[in-house]
């Protein structure tokens, strides 16, 4: 118990050490909230000029629980290129501390950050269309869905973080290509149905298209979780599943940096 206790302690170290991060460029984090409500408004904006109301709320949620989806998949991919900005990457790795320790910390503030960020979206959409009736249905089932697809794409977070350990100069930019393939596949904006076979196929690979069925059907239609087996148990097998092999490939990938000298600091 005394240990568990030590290695939470540790963890809660890495959730107030991304908080002071994230103070520290808080100029960055607007620029970066300014960017993701234009950017929900733009697209929100099309339901709105064809006077299709359903339309416009299928938009709205798309883009909300996509940017809280993108929030927490960016925070933890980024990790490691966080602590090579800070200079801190080989410190980080060389301490007396589990991997899954700083994992867990960086999931945990990753989550919270994420609904602190896609709240204040909410709040300047519900702002901007308040002059029509945004009626939704069935709240908690929304919820449920967010947070299993959040355990679903901690383990994606996991596998990307990957790549900045490995590819110093490219790693970044690779996780943002894997992000924006996880956004043309999940039918963030659109219906599945529309897309090649070939991408539907890959369509339910991805976490996010259980998650937006899930609360669209939630909020929209009304539906109980119940009633939605068939989008709960993809997300619970893959929260299952990624989790632990993302902590699984993590670890392998953070022994061959240090067999290869890739915590070195570039830049």
């Amino acid at each position: 118990m005394t240990v568990l206790a030590h290695e939470l302690k540790a963890s809660y170290a890495f959730v107030e050490r991304n908080f002071f991060l994230t103070r520290r460029y808080w100029g960055w984090e607007l620029a970066f909230l300014v960017y993701s409500v234009a950017g929900a408004l733009s697209v929100s904006l099309i339901g709105a000029a064809a006077g299709d109301e359903r339309l416009l709320l299928t938009l709205m949620i798309g883009a909300i629980f996509w940017n809280y989806l993108s929030v927490v998949f960016g925070w933890i991919a980024e990790t490691i290129q966080v602590e090579r900005w800070e200079g801190t990457l080989e410190y980080t790795f060389m301490a007396p501390i589990r991997r899954w320790t700083q994992l867990l910390g960086s999931c945990l503030y990753a989550m919270a950050y994420g609904l602190v960020h896609t709240a204040a979206i909410l709040v300047v959409m519900l702002l901007f269309f308040r002059g029509l009736d945004l009626h939704v249905e069935n709240v908690p089932t929304a919820l449920v869905f967010v947070l299993l697809g959040s355990f679903s794409f901690v383990g994606i977070g996991m596998m990307a973080a990957i790549l900045p350990l490995l590819y110093v100069e490219r790693g970044a930019q690779m996780t943002f290509v894997l992000q924006s393939c996880l956004l043309l596949v999940s039918g963030v904006y659109y219906p599945v149905s529309v897309l090649p076979e070939w991408m539907q196929a890959l369509s339910r690979l991805s976490p996010a298209t259980y998650v937006l069925d899930g609360v669209r059907a939630g909020l929209l239609d009304g539906q109980p979780v119940t009633a939605l087996w068939h989008d709960v148990v993809p997300l619970v097998i893959m929260g299952i599943v990624l989790i632990p092999a993302g902590l699984w490939a993590f670890g392998r990938a953070e022994r061959y940096a240090k067999r290869t000298g890739k915590l070195k600091r570039v830049g």
